[in-house]
């Protein structure tokens, strides 16, 4: 079998046979896997209301999981996705409350920029550690995801709480930083929008720039790289950063197109989620843009399911969980076939 069939087959059979085992503990629960099913895709590809609530949920996992690709291309292994969605979210909220009376056309990509700006310092951070100092970043950028939480729950409970807030939020930003709607009476915003442009933008960076060979060679072979003149540590931290700012927007998006304040608690998992949509992607752009789809389908339709067919949310976690196993299984299967 080629490279590129195996790059289209292996997460396909990964995601279907998720999905069986799946089937197998929903039967296990009592309950019928056809009309679980039925119910979780029905509800998010053919209703309105849920294709818009799975294009919500999909736009913060792609513009993420394209922040875990960028580094895995360099060969480093991004685990802060979460904290930076928070620290993206923060720096797009700091604009949306407190630089007012700007036009949309403005205020939203300065909130953007903003958002993006914060998380990318976020994720350098890990970034210089390991390229000067040598430190391991997926100790470095799964710590600093502790920091993050604790960091935005103190804003939000001290300096940025809302007056009279029952609970740890922020106030709402300006309206002039809202995202539009683009589909009348649903939840879907032009944060999905905005995830698929930096898809493409990603995708002709890695793909027909020379800082995308530089990338990959890196990735490849730094040793060979840094004979062949490219810096490896200047690649490193430029892959950290970007990773960092993409998972940022991630955050942007979720203040601006969808809660409108700034909360405790940011994400629902989807730096996490990001981890392994890129895995089942197998590197490939295209690959994460329908990963994170499916992904979204699965957040979107879960509480349908459980609702109609009386199956636990839990199990849309487990076949996430399923769904990289055996992508991790048939790469290891390939590699000792090469090997």
């Amino acid at each position: 079998m080629t490279n590129d069939k195996r790059l289209i087959l292996s997460p396909i059979i990964a995601s279907a046979t998720a999905l069986l085992v799946g089937a197998i503990l929903i039967l296990i629960a009592g309950a019928n896997p056809i009309a679980a099913y039925t119910a979780l895709f029905q509800e998010s590809f053919t209703t309105y209301f849920g294709f818009g609530n799975t294009l919500t949920k999909m736009a913060p996992l792609l513009l993420t999981s394209l922040g875990v690709l960028v580094a895995l291309r360099a060969g480093q292994f991004n685990i802060g996705g979460e904290g930076q969605i928070y620290l993206g979210a923060l720096g797009s909220t700091l604009v949306g409350l407190y630089v007012t009376g700007l036009p949309s056309w403005i205020h939203i990509p300065l909130a953007l920029i903003s958002g993006f700006l914060f998380a990318a310092i976020w994720g350098l951070i890990p970034g210089y550690l390991k390229a000067v100092q040598g430190v391991n970043e997926v100790i470095s950028t799964l710590l600093l995801n502790y920091i993050a939480f604790n960091f935005i729950s103190y804003l939000v409970q001290n300096p940025l709480k809302a007056p009279n807030a029952p609970s740890p939020y922020s106030s709402e930003i300006a309206q002039s930083a809202y995202l539009p709607i683009i589909l009348p009476d649903s939840l879907a915003h032009a944060g999905i929008l905005l995830a698929l442009l930096v898809a493409g933008i990603v995708w002709v960076l890695l793909v027909l720039s020379p800082v995308g060979y530089q990338i990959a060679a890196v990735g490849f072979n730094p040793v060979a790289s840094r004979y062949s003149g490219i810096s490896v540590e200047r690649t490193i931290m430029l892959v950290m950063a970007l990773a960092g700012g993409l998972a940022g927007l991630a955050g942007a998006i979720e203040v601006m197109g969808a809660k409108y304040r700034l909360y405790e608690v940011v994400s629902p998992g989807y730096g996490f989620d990001a981890i392994a949509i890129a895995f089942l992607s197998r590197g490939s752009v295209i690959g994460v843009v329908f990963a994170s789809l499916f992904f979204g389908a699965l957040r979107s339709g879960a509480n349908v399911m459980q609702r109609s067919a009386g199956v636990p949310v839990t199990v849309i976690y487990v076949i996430q969980g399923l769904t990289v196993l055996f992508i991790a299984v048939s790469l290891a299967i390939e590699g000792r076939i090469r090997a």
